[in-house]
């Protein structure tokens, strides 16, 4: 009897360390969701309509859109009309262990003209518009209780303050930049203006502490009579609703398993560099300027943990392929050169491939700096 007693202990035990390995290999994918302003933060208020309920609304109806997804679990900062700090919001999303951090909102500007979206990663920018628009965000704080001991150092009128109050984590840049690109390509599927011609970087306090990848999203302006009354209606967030929900489960799908993009790995893989193919626009510019230039462009394609072979059956029929380590995880590139008019029909190259996503990084003397003033 107490042999049986034992044996059925004994397998209870390994029923149950069975269902917690299939859990944790399973894991679901988790986005927390940040419906911007709320309570007595109105946020903007134009022609009768107020960013804080255009954002919640949105916010709950993207939630709904990823909840029919079974690997996806939704964490919310708010989903009623409260105020929730900014710090808060990050430690949300942080003690969820969140995998990405979409905080959305309505713009506005006093030329009620102004119109399109805008998609932001965090980031220290010298562009004065960027700065203007995180100087706006960020003067929610003074609305907190105790806002000047809880950010001492940190003046919302100077996002520049934040330099000194962390140091931006490098290895979720690259991560952020392509859910906002995705985000970014659903606006402009909906006809939506993409104001700035890309992913914009900005001091942001409510992205600033979130650890993980994390983008702030500016779905139009409210202070436009047409694109307000857009965002207001039912209709158009519906539309806004399913193009961020879109972006985020492809984002998902490419990153973290379960879509078409997911490419398996035999185990007998291993990285071979790809000799640059003599018929690409890449290899005609690369290989005769790259010794004499101190920039180079390449096409960033994907960040993964995975190691991939560099041959076109790996990346929809690429070549001139490149492979750079980060941490645990691996940055792929397609051509390089140091002509930036060259890099644009690379990156449009590679999007016409299916790399929606993809986008430029610049490189001096072998250091990754910013695309602007690689430009510049």
């Amino acid at each position: 009897m107490f042999v049986i007693t034992k044996i059925k202990v004994v397998l209870t035990f390994l029923l149950l360390l069975l269902s917690f390995t299939n859990y944790g290999q399973s894991r679901n994918f988790k986005v927390t969701l940040d419906a911007g302003h709320g309570g007595h933060d109105f946020g903007a208020s134009y022609n009768g309509h107020v960013e804080k309920n255009i954002a919640l609304a949105v916010v709950l109806k993207v939630g709904r859109i990823l909840a029919a997804n079974s690997k996806i679990d939704v964490i919310y900062t708010r989903k009623t009309d409260v105020f929730i700090d900014l710090v808060e919001r990050a430690n949300i999303a942080n003690r969820a262990n969140a995998d990405i951090f979409v905080s959305i909102h309505c713009n506005a500007n006093r030329n009620t003209a102004a119109d399109g979206t805008e998609t932001y990663v965090m980031g220290m920018t010298k562009i004065a518009s960027n700065l203007e628009a995180s100087k706006k965000e960020n003067s929610v704080v003074t609305l907190e209780k105790d806002y000047k001991r809880k950010y001492e150092g940190f003046d919302p009128n100077s996002p520049e303050t934040m330099i000194g109050f962390t140091l931006m984590q490098e290895e979720y840049l690259d991560n952020s930049i392509s859910l906002a690109s995705k985000v970014q390509n659903g606006f402009a599927a909906l006809g939506k203006k993409i104001r700035g011609g890309g992913v914009k970087q900005a001091p942001f306090m409510v992205l600033h502490k979130a650890y993980m990848p994390r983008i702030l999203i500016e779905m139009g302006f409210i202070s436009n009579y047409l694109e307000g009354n857009i965002l207001a209606s039912e209709e158009g967030q519906n539309d806004i609703a399913r193009a961020i929900a879109d972006a985020i489960i492809s984002y998902k799908n490419e990153y973290f398993g379960g879509g078409e993009s997911e490419v398996a790995v035999k185990p007998s893989e291993r990285i071979v560099e790809t000799p640059p193919a003599p018929d690409t626009v890449a290899s005609k510019k690369a290989t005769t300027v790259q010794a004499k230039a101190d920039v180079i462009f390449k096409v960033q394609l994907a960040l993964s943990s995975k190691k991939l072979e560099l041959v076109p059956k790996n990346f929809k029929g690429l070549r001139n392929l490149s492979i750079e380590p980060i941490g645990k995880n691996y940055r792929y590139f397609y051509g390089q050169t140091s002509d930036y008019e060259v890099s644009r029909k690379l990156l449009d190259e590679a999007k016409a491939k299916g790399f929606n996503s993809a986008f430029l990084v610049a490189y001096k003397n072998g250091i990754k700096i910013d695309i602007q003033d690689a430009i510049k």
